[in-house]
Order: C-alpha cells, then sequence, then structure tokens
C-alpha cells in the first residue's frame, strides 16, 4: 500500500512518516501544496494524507483539484476515488464541514495518537476495498490488516514483508489482475531500489509458499497477476512441515 503524506511540520512529517513505514506503508512525503499536486499527477496511491494549512497550495486547494479533475485527464477517475484524510489543527466545525465537503473521507484533528492515525488508515483502505473487517479471508488463507501477518489452516506463513505487501494488495483486489507496475508503486516510494524484475522474484517466492495451502498466484500475459484457491485436490497444507 502506498500513501502520499502532505505535511509541512518536519518533525511531525518525519516521526509520521516512520510510524506509516514500521506499519509496512510505501510512504512519499512532501512539504507543500505544489509538490503534493505533482505527485498525485505521476503515481497513484492507496491513501493521501493533507495538512490544510499548506505552504504554496492549500491542502483543501490540492483535495478539489483532485476531485474536479476532468475525464480526459490521465488519473481522473482514481483521484476521484482515492480515500483521502485530512490531518490538521483546524478542529472548528466549519473546518471540518468545509474539508469533508471538499471531499475529505476522513478528519483527523492535530495532536492525535499514532495508534488512531494507523486505525483510520486501515478503516480508509478496508472501506475502498469493501472489507468489513480487518481479516482478508481467500480460502484457507487469511490476512491480517493490522499485524500483516499471514496464516494457512491457522498456521502462520513465514513472509518477508515484501511478500506480505504483495500478497495483502493481491487480496483487497481478489479476482482482479494486479499488473507489475501496481505492484512496483505500492511496494516502493521513489527512492525505492525495487525493479520490475524484482517484483517476479517477490510473485515466485510468495507463489511457493502459498501452493502448499492450496492457494495459487496466477499470471494473466499481459495484464498482472491474480490470487486464486485450487481445487481442492491440488493443495494439501501439512501443518507439521
Amino acid at each position: 500500500m502506498k500513501i502520499l503524506l502532505a505535511e509541512d511540520d518536519t518533525e511531525l512529517g518525519d516521526g509520521v512518516a516512520a510510524s506509516l513505514r514500521r506499519e509496512l506503508y510505501a510512504v512519499d512525503w512532501v512539504t507543500d501544496g505544489q509538490a503534493a499536486s505533482a505527485a498525485l499527477k505521476t503515481a497513484q496511491y492507496d491513501l493521501v494524507i493533507l495538512d490544510i494549512g499548506l505552504p504554496r497550495l492549500s491542502g483543501l486547494q490540492v483535495l478539489r483539484e483532485m476531485r474536479s479533475r476532468p475525464p480526459s485527464h490521465a488519473q481522473a477517475e482514481h483521484l476521484k476515488t482515492v480515500p483521502v484524510m485530512i490531518a490538521t489543527a483546524m478542529d472548528a466545525v466549519n473546518d471540518r464541514v468545509d474539508g469533508l465537503d471538499a471531499g475529505a473521507d476522513d478528519y483527523l484533528v492535530k495532536p492525535f495518537a499514532l495508534g488512531e492515525l494507523h486505525a483510520r488508515v486501515r478503516a480508509l483502505i478496508r472501506r475502498r476495498h469493501a472489507a468489513s473487517s480487518n481479516q482478508l479471508v481467500h480460502g484457507p488463507l487469511c490476512f491480517d490488516l493490522a499485524s500483516r501477518q499471514a496464516s494457512a489452516h491457522g498456521v502462520p506463513l513465514e513472509l518477508s514483508v515484501r511478500e506480505a505487501c504483495i500478497l495483502e494488495l493481491l487480496l483487497l483486489r481478489t479476482g482482479r489482475a494486479v499488473t507489475k507496475e501496481q505492484l512496483l508503486e505500492a511496494l516502493c516510494a521513489w527512492d525505492g531500489d525495487i525493479s520490475l524484475n524484482a517484483i517476479e522474484v517477490y510473485v515466485h517466492r510468495l507463489r511457493k509458499k502459498l501452493e502448499p495451502a492450496g492457494i495459487q498466484v496466477r499470471t494473466f500475459r499481459g495484464l498482472g497477476y491474480c490470487i486464486h484457491k485450487l481445487p481442492a485436490s491440488a493443495g494439501q497444507f501439512d501443518a507439521a512441515a
């Protein structure tokens, strides 16, 4: 999952970005509204966290620009639906109304606890993908959005951080193909060192760990990857293995 954080307070921004990365999110952090607007034109995010009082272009201006992109814009549909959380010290009722009316999905007042921020992030991601709880279940496979832990038939799976991130995205988009480019966007921020070839390696490793549990990561040429439940006889999982 990739998050854009727009926060001009360097101490707060650094702390929030670090906390989200510890939760295994890829984070791009910018410190002004124009940089946020530019980032939204070049990358796809799963969530945007906006401060209202940004220099150069306010958070509300960035938000209104996102929600009003013309249909001809390459990312118009995505920008109209990507979840946006406003995180600001402006706590008056009118400020909240203005933010929500501008297109925000949530409004968090500073100062806030990082635990609450993380919970709200998970809630927005669940809402976007129509998930009712933190547990993503696909056949015998279960993935917990809060702990980022996966299990099959109740037995924990030993996944690397990047394997877990790929599995999360595949489960959130069950039934739809996920391209290598989308996986790359979700895994790395601008300073990431992951390549498309590396994505193939991580998917291969994940596939090997899931197949004994009866779960297959299928490749659709030209489209991407999709998670698929194998017939009951095709996958056998030995908890003692």
